[in-house]
């Protein structure tokens, strides 16, 4: 029987047997990676077992003077799967982009390794028809093999490609408490909720959908959507969002956004559309083989009509120096001058707490120009500190410190742990309980202790106590303020006898690594969440030359999106579920190792060590790997300019010295020893900073 079924009614099945609903393209970010590498493995595990044997036998023929036929045939059987079953995607390459009327690095791999092994397979089996034959399986064999792996680790980090989204759709609460018509609570699917509906949020939930607050008190954790750790409050009319966790409050809420409506489900769409958008970034190698390609073929097919219909040599010769420029062309070399050097930078960078998930990154992070800064985790500590204690009256800076602390013992709330913190490392003693405890939700406590009537909170809490704010008060709390900090102030029996000021402090290393940026003529930006006078404070701490505060993370996005139009190369820096959007969106996102796990599966380099210094580091090793993978190229090319041209005859005629295909596998070798030795001389890399 079929019924007809809407999308909502469809994803709430598919959520209710916890799995979820997502649209095909979502389906193909999650599947088709996993796919992939199950396959490249499988290939890479047929052609290293047979590749190791077929080295070992070709090596030991050649030390034991074994007849060559004889090994041949073994050899030619073990050869066979890795040409034809490993090698099969170098085929299916070169028949794709020969369909596409292009050139790529698959055709050089299928020309060159097929060339050494028809080659081969001809002298086994029909010997007489190349009387100075020899076997070139191990070459056909090795470069398969060595060029596998290299796109091993390039699969591997494209299987991480859906990892962020799937982290982004846990976020997502998969009940709520929906509030009936009669006043009866009842547990719904929150794919079921509708816009106006009522909900009921209880303590230490998540919120399920995008609302406003119509009942109740309490403090919201934003974190993942603002970056800012302190608990925003919540009262009647504030608007909340899915996926953040409610505190100790029980709110009721009017549901304003549901299902794809939602900001969360805005950024998922958001990272997932960037990140699809991202395609892989065209490799120099790539680029040169469109004209490399072509031209090597011709030479072989030139040089065979030269030498047999010319100069009327023997078809042997015609076919040996074919064979020798296509072997000599074989492009080991070129599969490994990326490769060689993006494998051992990014070696390089592990060793110095810099994990960069592909070389296109390290391509793409040598050409930024704009670095883009989170603020609250990134460039402060993410949590607040006390900066100053403020008397108002006769009691002592240290006593207001030590009731405030006793009074904060038994909240959770960021600010108090602040205060705790700062009180005990004064050296403090703030064991003792108060004899009695009020929380006001999201606004502060009210305790009594030894007589006193000790409240700590905000300025909105102290009206309502109906404590008098008087103007010198207000003034320092305005002072305070414009210096980008948060305040507590401290009533002892209806009376303001002291502010608690706090800020969230650059991390370690922030200056410096700005000033260095600066100086490598990097144009430096901060975007957060955080009000206009603690983004101004922060950003002239650190001396970031612009900054935009109150942004949500579509706004962050939009302000990647707009720098990129004007021209620049975006390097965004960021810790937060909030910033993921942004880090997908920019030509190269970083990630704080002590970040969510969203930024991080997002993000192309993560700095594990939580320094922002290592970003300079990160620069730095990005354009010396990228000047090794040129050196390896020019060097790679060179040595086809130089030895093509022998290969194919060219001291025949003069000297009567033609290149024997088994020298030129040879200096094929010779050739890529030369490129890994190069990359890695990056071992010796040192940060300078």
């Amino acid at each position: 029987m079929y019924v007809e079924a809407s999308p909502d009614a469809l994803s709430a099945v598919v959520r209710g047997n916890k799995y979820y609903f997502c649209s095909e393209s979502c389906l193909e970010v999650f599947t088709e990676p996993e796919r992939q590498l199950k396959v490249l493995t499988r290939n890479i595990v047929v052609a290293v077992a047979l590749t190791i044997p077929i080295i070992i036998l070709t090596y030991l023929g050649s030390v034991l003077s074994i007849q060559r036929r004889e090994i041949g045939y073994i050899l030619l059987v073990l050869a066979t799967p890795v040409q034809f079953l490993s090698g099969w995607r170098f085929y299916r390459g070169m028949y794709d982009a020969l369909k596409m009327k292009s050139s790529n690095m698959d055709i050089l791999i299928a020309i060159g390794t097929s060339a050494a092994y028809f080659y081969s397979a001809i002298y086994v089996i029909w010997p007489s028809l190349i009387p100075y034959g020899g076997l070139y399986f191990d070459s056909s064999s090795g470069v398969i093999t060595l060029i596998l792996i290299g796109k091993l680790l390039e699969e591997r980090v494209r299987g991480k490609a859906g990892e962020s989204i799937e982290k982004l759709l846990s976020l997502e609460p998969e009940t709520a408490h929906l509030l009936s018509e009669d006043g009866k609570e009842r547990e719904v699917n929150v794919v079921e909720v509708k816009p106006g509906d009522i909900l009921i949020v209880k303590p230490g939930e998540k919120i399920p959908v995008d609302a406003v607050v119509i009942e109740g008190d309490s403090s919201v954790d934003e974190k993942m959507f603002t970056g800012e750790g302190i608990p925003v409050e919540k009262t009647q009319g504030s608007p909340v969002i899915a996926g953040t966790i409610n505190g100790n409050g029980y709110l009721k809420i009017k549901a304003m956004r549901v299902g794809s409506d939602t900001t969360l489900s805005k950024i998922i769409k958001i990272v997932d559309e960037a990140q699809a958008s991202k395609g892989p970034i065209e490799r120099l190698v790539d680029r040169v083989s469109t004209y490399f390609v072509p031209v090597v073929v011709s030479v072989a097919i030139l040089t065979f009509i030269f030498w047999t219909f010319v100069e009327r040599r023997s078809e042997s010769v015609g076919l040996i120096a074919a064979v020798a420029v296509l072997v000599v062309a074989c492009p080991c070399a070129l599969g490994l001058a990326t490769p060689a050097a993006v494998v051992t930078g990014a070696g390089k960078g592990a060793e110095n707490g810099i994990l960069i998930k592909g070389g296109e990154y390290l391509e793409a992070m040598q050409k930024i120009d704009t670095v883009v800064f989170d603020k609250t985790g990134t460039i402060t500590e993410g949590r607040p500190v006390v900066t100053e204690v403020v008397s108002l009256s006769g009691f002592k800076e240290s006593d207001l410190l030590r009731l405030a602390a006793i009074a904060e013992r038994n909240s959770e709330h960021p600010l108090s742990k602040a205060i705790i913190t700062y009180a005990q490392a004064s050296g403090l003693k703030v064991t003792d309980e108060p004899e009695a405890f009020k929380y006001e939700t999201g606004e502060g406590v009210v305790v009594s202790y030894r007589g006193y009537e000790i409240a700590v909170g905000s300025e909105r809490m102290m009206s309502r106590l109906k404590i008098d704010i008087d103007q010198t008060v207000e003034n320092i709390l305005i002072s305070l303020r414009k210096k980008g900090k948060t305040t507590v102030m401290i009533a002892i029996n209806k009376r303001i006898e002291g502010i608690v000021a706090m800020q969230d402090p650059l991390k370690q290393g922030v200056r410096e690594a700005v000033q260095r940026l600066k100086d490598m003529e990097f144009r430096t930006i901060m975007l957060t969440g955080d009000n206009e006078l603690a983004a101004a404070q922060i950003a002239k701490e650190a001396g970031i030359d612009e900054f935009r505060a109150g942004l949500t993370p579509e706004q962050k996005l939009d302000e990647i999106r707009r720098l990129q139009k004007e021209g620049r190369v975006v390097a965004m820096v960021g810790d937060g579920i909030n910033d993921s959007p942004a880090l997908a969106q920019a030509d190269v996102g970083i990630a704080m190792g002590s970040g969510s796990d969203v930024a991080i599966e997002t993000a192309a380099m993560i700095l594990m060590r939580n320094r922002i210094t290592d970003l300079v580091a990160g620069i730095q090793l990005s354009r010396k790997t990228m000047a090794k993978v040129r050196q390896n190229l020019a060097w790679a090319f060179g040595y086809n300019i130089v030895l093509i041209p022998i290969a194919a005859g060219a001291l025949y005629g003069i000297f009567g010295i033609m290149l024997n295909p088994i020298y030129a596998g040879a200096a094929m070798a010779l050739s890529s020893v030369s490129v890994m030795s190069n990359s890695l001389l990056l071992r010796r890399f040192t940060p300078d900073l």
